[in-house]
């Protein structure tokens, strides 16, 4: 199943109504839409996982995704299985993404590096570096595991390298820090190519945030990244446990900022010309201001 569904002709490469990618001149200024207004059909919180192999169920993989007026319920995988794995859920992210619905999903993960790593491997857009990362780290493909590619890995930098959007926070950590609690590097290292995937199987139905701009244009869905502990604690826990609590927060957050028409602040942080250039490459995360 995965070999098939990955494939480039496959039922995940056929896309719906071409829409037109903003310029790198409008991913840098912000200034590619209007204002944004409308209402998304769904948004979805994903607390990521990079433990073991792509093909395999993990408790602490958690989806939530609330449908206004409803707040986030917790999603089970549509299968016999428990848990999601990292293949199940990119093969439901497409589906939603390629169907009629509009999706706002925030992901906790790294959707890239510190610019430095670009320099050193002679990437000059956040394309090329997905392309390039997938192949000295292709950490989709069945039976890979994050920790056996890192042996010997050449395309990696130094726990000490921050992107900008996390020197804007209090705790955010590298993506290149591994073997701590809190580490996002695992997550990171295991998502990357999944992003690529979903960009190929998605085509213009699909936004990803900021690299394709500032502010969604009406009928597209969204995929941006989060940090659940911005938000975390505003809600009651009820009962979830720590990943599954990381996913309601996302979920709801999503619905809210978009239901008090307070989206558009949040997804055009105020940032210099300068640092929108630095985001285009190495991304931003959805809430810090």
């Amino acid at each position: 199943m995965l070999a098939a569904d990955l494939r480039p002709g496959s039922r995940a490469d056929r896309v719906g109504p071409s829409r037109q990618r903003p310029s790198r001149r409008d991913v840098e200024s912000g200034c590619h839409a209007p204002p944004m207004s409308a209402q998304f059909d769904t948004y979805v919180g994903i607390d990521y996982s990079g433990a073991e192999t792509p093909e395999r169920p993990l408790a602490g993989l958690q989806v939530y995704a609330a449908s206004p007026p409803d707040g986030p319920e917790r999603l089970a995988p549509p299968s016999a299985r428990r848990h999601w794995s990292r293949h199940v859920l990119a093969l439901w992210l497409r589906d939603e993404i390629n169907s009629a619905r509009t999706v706002l999903v925030g992901i906790d993960h790294g959707f890239s590096f510190p610019e430095d790593y670009f320099t050193r491997h002679g990437l000059d857009s956040w394309p090329a570096f997905l392309e390039d990362f997938a192949r000295h780290w292709p950490t989709d493909e069945p039976g890979r595991r994050v920790d056996h590619l890192r042996a010997g890995a050449t395309r990696t930098g130094t726990a000490s390298e921050l992107r900008l959007c996390e020197r804007w926070t209090s705790s955010a950590k590298s993506v290149f820090q591994f073997d701590m609690q809190g580490s996002v590097a695992k997550s990171t290292h295991a998502g990357l190519p999944w992003l690529r995937w979903l960009r190929e199987s998605c085509g213009d139905r699909l936004f990803f945030w900021p690299f394709d701009g500032w502010l969604p244009p009406p009928g597209m869905s969204v995929i941006a990244e989060v940090y659940p502990s911005l938000f975390r604690n505003r809600y009651p826990r009820e009962g979830r446990s720590v990943d599954e609590q990381d996913a309601y927060a996302v979920a709801r957050w999503l619905s809210e900022i978009v239901a008090r028409d307070a989206a558009e602040r949040y997804f055009n942080p105020p940032l210099t010309l300068a640092e929108r250039r630095l985001a285009a490459l190495e991304g931003w995360i959805l809430g810090v201001n």
